[in-house]
């Protein structure tokens, strides 16, 4: 048995149906009074339906949160709650609102209570990506990380399907990459491979039936599993590709993790790395079974189709090496370029 370190995060996480019933609850145990509601523009309809189980304790909402977390939406909103005299944030939705609840929460000082609509699992990380003059940077630090999560099934049922399987391989790339962290433990490996065999089996029944219940428990399942591995270990190669083409490309963040991760796997997985994925999905090749699951899943599968051009290639690179992350297997900027390539055009990995 391999020397470890695990430290258990120190969020609090109701997992059920109906469980937006205990917002109110969950306020008082962390003494809000008076609590900010985040959404994107897109769902800011069902923000403001889940934010009525909050009743009086709403000071207002703010339904500007954007993917990568823009620092001057980040700014604005901070003038909001600072206006309504807000105590905590509410954060109802994907990355992008969490995101920005997270850096709301670390500036201030105030508690978040997040509403995870999507399977990204940023609600269970202490990262905060941040996106300033066309470059993505993260960090790590507990106060980051969510007072409470509140996991409701019910508000998953109607995720239409893109999102749903782009923001269940988002989460799939987390889990894989805590498989391979310098930082891994024997639990993040466990819950690594439970995290993406309920997801690769919830998926399949969801492309057919996506209100199926016990399916959709299956998936948020797999996102607070995914979500969690990633709380607890450091990021490699995989991310730092992602958060380049997002932050500095603006590509869209969970397609862009679905189409990166079969060939950031294929690349850190040829020495027996990720059996645990093989095992899950049932394949023998890492990198090709999520490959092959993504294309059974019509997920997008090249990033030409995202918005990136051959003429972008050089560019990624050089960012990518300006100040790579740690590894398993050591890189170069060919290899950079040959991977980069291989997910533009969408060749299915070798391996």
């Amino acid at each position: 048995m391999q020397a470890f370190t695990y430290e258990p995060q120190k969020s609090r996480v109701i997992f059920g149906s109906g469980t937006v019933a205990a917002i109110p609850e969950e306020a008082g145990r962390l003494g809000l009074k008076r609590l900010l509601v985040l959404s994107t523009p897109e769902q800011a309809d069902q923000a403001e339906t889940v934010a009525k189980s909050a009743g009086q304790l709403v000071a207002g909402i703010f339904s500007k949160a954007a993917m990568h977390t823009p620092t001057e939406v980040t700014e604005n909103a901070m003038e909001v709650m600072k206006s309504l005299k807000a105590d905590g944030i509410l954060a109802i939705g994907g990355g992008s609102t969490i995101g920005l609840g997270k850096a709301l929460s670390v500036r201030t000082g105030k508690h978040q209570i997040a509403i995870p609509t999507s399977y990204a699992g940023s609600e269970m990380t202490p990262i905060l990506g941040e996106t300033a003059n066309g470059k993505k940077v993260t960090r790590r630090d507990p106060r980051i990380l969510p007072a409470s999560v509140i996991y409701d099934v019910d508000l998953t049922l109607s995720l239409p399907w893109p999102m749903t399987v782009t923001s269940a391989m988002n989460a799939m790339a987390h889990a894989v990459e805590a498989l391979y962290a310098k930082d891994r433990n024997p639990v993040v490996e466990v819950l690594a491979e439970r995290g993406i065999a309920a997801f690769g089996q919830a998926l399949r029944t969801l492309k057919t039936t996506p209100d199926d219940l016990a399916a959709r428990s299956d998936a948020f399942f797999g996102a607070w599993a995914c979500g969690t591995c990633l709380g607890q270990v450091s990021m490699a190669l995989h991310h730092k590709l992602c958060h380049v083409l997002g932050g500095s490309f603006n590509l869209p963040h969970a397609a862009t993790h679905t189409v990166i991760l079969p060939h950031a796997a294929a690349f850190n997985g040829s020495d027996g790395r990720l059996a645990a994925v093989n095992r899950a999905l049932g394949g023998t090749q890492p990198g090709q079974a999520l490959y092959d699951l993504a294309r059974e899943l019509d997920a997008p599968l090249a990033l030409s189709a995202l918005g990136f051009a051959d003429a972008d290639v050089p560019r990624a690179t050089d960012i990518v090496m300006e100040n790579p992350y740690w590894n398993p297997r050591s890189f170069d900027a060919e290899d950079i370029t040959s991977i980069l390539s291989r997910a533009l055009h969408g060749d299915r990995p070798e391996r």
